[in-house]
């Protein structure tokens, strides 16, 4: 079955459309299905505007639906796939919002962390989602959420959830070891665990409801301490004392 989205039937008048090439100006006119088309003035391959490449941040059959991807998509494929980690997450936790809240306040924090310490942001993300996957596995063999608990049972859940999504095996992997250590990482650890543990520890503190009886320049100076990444403790200050 050809995908509805590539199916010329279900086209409408927006389906073929003129713009400009951003290179040079010159008219150019794009197919919906056009991954990308070479511009008549300066010959620079252009990526379509308009093209939704959300679905191929994780089908399988991107490529043989779409034609050869963009090189500029490639390079953030594995940033799209966050989001069908996501989505995936959402579902296999069912009605524990509290718990996919903080997962996404989480993944919201380390993206602004991981940007600024040019960490790994697809392994970061995924992992940001997946870190506590195993709760409910650790809640009926243990009645317990206990880190370590959760280090036994969060890694086996999160690669089942990820294989079934399609993922590179690299990913997986990375993914997977990350999730696999709820412990403090150490000075010499890599730099995406402690952009997770910084994301972490921020949703929490910021959840808590009684950040507001601290004394501002006492907590300054425990930030230091609590935080790894230069990039989390700024974030730190800005979200818990209001600065910027």
């Amino acid at each position: 079955m050809k995908c509805p989205g590539q199916d010329t039937q279900y086209w409408n008048a927006e389906a073929i459309f003129e713009t400009q090439c951003p290179e040079c100006g010159h008219p150019m006119e794009f197919f919906k299905d056009d991954a990308t088309r070479r511009c008549g003035g300066c010959k620079k391959k252009i990526v379509n505007p308009k093209m939704d490449f959300g679905c191929a941040s994780y089908c399988k059959f991107a490529e043989q639906c779409l034609g050869t991807l963009p090189e500029e998509f490639v390079a953030q494929r594995d940033d799209l796939f966050k989001d069908r980690v996501a989505v995936e997450m959402k579902r296999y936790l069912g009605t524990d919002f509290k718990r996919f809240g903080h997962a996404a306040k989480v993944a919201n924090y380390a993206e602004k962390i991981g940007k600024k310490e040019k960490g790994n942001l697809p392994v970061i993300l995924c992992a940001a989602y997946l870190y506590d996957i195993g709760v409910k596995n650790a809640q009926n063999k243990y009645d317990s959420t206990k880190a370590e608990y959760l280090d036994k049972e969060s890694p086996a859940v999160a690669r089942e959830l990820m294989e079934k999504l399609g993922a590179k095996k690299e990913l997986i992997n990375e993914v997977v070891e990350m999730v696999g250590h709820h412990n403090r990482p150490q000075e010499n650890d890599d730099i995406s665990r402690k952009i997770l543990h910084d994301a972490d520890m921020l949703s929490h503190m910021a959840a808590c409801e009684d950040k507001n009886d601290v004394e501002h320049k006492e907590f300054k100076q425990k930030l230091d301490k609590l935080f790894l990444t230069n990039a989390g403790n700024e974030l730190a200050r800005q979200v818990l004392l209001d600065t910027n």
